[in-house]
């Protein structure tokens, strides 16, 4: 199986987590799945100033397409009908990031074509 990686681009909705970050403009992000590494998670790296990443559940992102989802460091709910919300949080504080959900989707059935891909050796 292989790593799918995507390249997108977020808001940041609020930076007290990212200095140097202007919320107007899109900042890039790495949406990063790793099936042998762990086939239920996914990764989320921001690039650039503030640079970081986090790594949860698969289906957390899913659910939180849909409607409200998560606990703990890391939320997502849908925000319109066209955003969907991803809230991190850590010790730094909370930061909050908007991505347009078609990226996410996309981003998910990539990673869903590829845990059914048949193991070859």
């Amino acid at each position: 199986m292989s790593v799918i990686e995507q390249y997108a681009r977020a808001h940041i909705v609020t930076d007290a987590a990212v200095p140097l970050v202007d919320e107007l403009e899109a900042i890039p992000v790495t949406l990063r799945y790793d099936p042998e590494r762990d086939p239920r998670a996914v990764r989320i790296g921001l690039t650039g100033a503030g640079a970081r990443e986090w790594t949860f559940d698969r289906e957390l992102l899913e659910e939180g397409l849909r409607f409200p989802a998560g606990s703990g460091e890391v939320r997502v709910w849908p925000c319109g009908r066209v955003q969907t919300v991803v809230e991190f949080h850590s010790p730094q504080g909370v930061l909050v990031v908007q991505f347009e959900q078609q990226a996410l989707l996309r981003f998910l059935r990539r990673t869903y074509m590829a845990a059914a891909e048949p193991v070859t050796h």
